[in-house]
């Protein structure tokens, strides 16, 4: 089976993402795990473009094993020059230089005549052979380059020493079916195409720089230019971990290896966003929140029952250890009790139905269900609770010159009157603190929240709040006219519960 390189340039065209920008620590941090991910080429950056990227590119060059260091170079002089005084040290080292193959960048940009171009790249392909014999050239903007012109500058560069071709779609222009007839053709028309592996650098611009990379790849490529989460210049790069794992995925219709180690994917793909600071996006493929992540209950349920009925590949080979059961209005009875039986509830098939039924209710309010709102519903709504203690009474003395003082009487299960008084930074925490003197919960407060059930000045307020002990959530909910009473209802509440368990 055909190996397929993998090109990194995460370090290089991933940083030049908008609002990216990488230290030299975090692109050495970067570079140390992308060997742990077992890539074949790190593009550790492009060395005359600042001090700081030179010093980077050489640091990595002097510290990483395993991948070959490769150092970006425009075709001239001085920026070959100050790439081999970057990666010198690196015991496999490449300069990787380029120039504008295009008419529309030849002549707007450039400025030159295309036979200026040609043999500026024949001269400093052979200049860069001079310190290395890994040499990489990029006809650049070559989608949009003459095909004739494309086929000569490729022909001539490697006459001049280059290992490896790279066919960039710079500005993300070329179609699927368009791009592996490019690479076809030019694989039947150069002549000495065979002397060198064939690559690709793909951009995506109209979303389409994956699918180019694998069409190019079924015609033919051995190298492929990609980046971590498809960061990149504009709208990114042809993205790793899409490219690996389709070629995982589908042998059968690819053919082809990588000598990724996937498992290392996720990790790399949240090293490279947190030191990015480019968020990824919950949909995004591979390695997006929501890309082993089950909500409808059709798909949960086949999931549940065989998870090849809707995944094609699994949570741990990017590095994950599951997937997830998000519930959900959509979600059924299925992946609910085996929510359930993993929150270790068993409850008999009427107290299931009632929780099913309160479940759905409380999903159509809110998008997710967590697995704190089923514990609430289990232990508010389904489980008879006893009434340990109620509120007989409470009066708050409370103001912005006075220090909040609540005085509180409790009715136990068996008639006893119980009183004390407490002090606490508000009226809420001064009544709780009151409650906590007679009861001695042994709990914490982990939520509290207060919404108005009716509008108007008068309106009667909910309060909601959640308490832990030994790691388990009760919940408590009370409703009055006066918040700080319904604080205090709803306290009560959850720690009868907290005492009935």
């Amino acid at each position: 089976m055909d190996k397929i390189y993998i090109f990194d340039t995460t370090l290089r065209d991933g940083e030049q993402s908008p609002g990216a920008s990488l230290d030299i620590k975090e692109k050495l941090e970067i570079a140390k795990q992308l060997a742990k991910l077992q890539v074949d080429i790190i593009e550790a950056g492009f060395p005359i473009s600042s001090p700081g990227d030179f010093e980077a590119v050489q640091q990595i060059a002097q510290t990483i094993e395993g991948p070959t260091i490769c150092a970006l170079a425009r075709a001239r002089k001085e920026d070959i020059n100050r790439a081999w005084e970057a990666i010198s040290s690196a015991k496999k080292p490449r300069i990787h230089t380029f120039i504008s193959a295009s008419d529309i960048q030849i002549k707007h940009q450039l400025h030159k005549t295309p036979e200026e171009v040609l043999e500026i790249a024949k001269e400093m392909v052979a200049f860069a052979k001079s310190y290395t014999p890994e040499v990489e050239f990029s006809p650049m903007d070559a989608t949009r380059a003459d095909i004739e012109y494309l086929y000569q500058i490729i022909e001539a560069a490697i006459d001049a020493g280059a290992t490896t071709i790279n066919i960039p779609d710079t500005v993300g222009y070329a179609i699927p079916e368009e791009f592996g007839n490019l690479i076809k053709n030019i694989i039947a028309n150069v002549p000495n195409i065979s002397k060198a592996i064939l690559s690709v650098h793909c951009h995506n611009d109209l979303g389409l720089s994956t699918a180019n990379s694998l069409a190019a790849i079924r015609a033919g490529v051995r190298q492929v230019e990609c980046t971590l989460n498809g960061i990149g210049e504009r709208a990114g790069n042809a993205s790793l971990e899409e490219i690996v794992m389709s070629i995982k995925t589908r042998g059968d219709i690819f053919g082809v290896k990588t000598d990724v180690d996937t498992t290392q994917i996720y990790k790399t793909s949240r090293m490279v966003s947190n030191y990015t600071g480019m968020t990824i996006q919950p949909n995004k493929a591979i390695v997006g929140a929501n890309a082993f992540a089950h909500e409808s209950g059709i798909h949960q349920d086949g999931f549940l029952k065989e998870r090849t009925t809707y995944e094609i590949m699994t949570p741990q080979s990017i590095g994950l250890t599951s997937s997830k059961i998000v519930l959900g209005k959509l979600s059924g009875r299925h992946a609910f009790k085996n929510r359930l039986e993993e929150l270790g509830y068993e409850l008999s098939e009427k107290e299931f139905e009632k929780a099913f039924e309160i479940f759905k209710r409380t999903a159509d309010k809110k998008k997710e269900i967590t697995d704190r709102d089923i514990q609430a519903i289990i232990s508010d709504e389904v489980q008879i609770v006893e009434e340990f203690y109620s509120l007989d009474s409470l009066e708050v003395l409370c103001g912005n010159k006075v220090t909040p003082t609540a005085k509180i009487k409790l009715i136990t299960a068996k008639g006893e009157v119980l009183e004390t008084d407490a002090q606490g930074s508000g009226p809420v925490d001064a009544a709780y603190k009151a409650i906590d003197k007679i009861v001695n919960p042994h709990s914490k407060l982990v939520e509290f929240s207060v919404h108005a059930v009716t509008g108007g000045i008068d309106a009667m307020g909910e309060v909601t709040i959640r308490i832990e002990s030994d790691e388990k959530i009760f919940v408590g909910r009370g409703a009055d006219t006066d918040i700080i009473v319904a604080s205090a209802k709803a306290y009560l509440n959850a720690l009868n519960r907290l005492k009935s368990k």
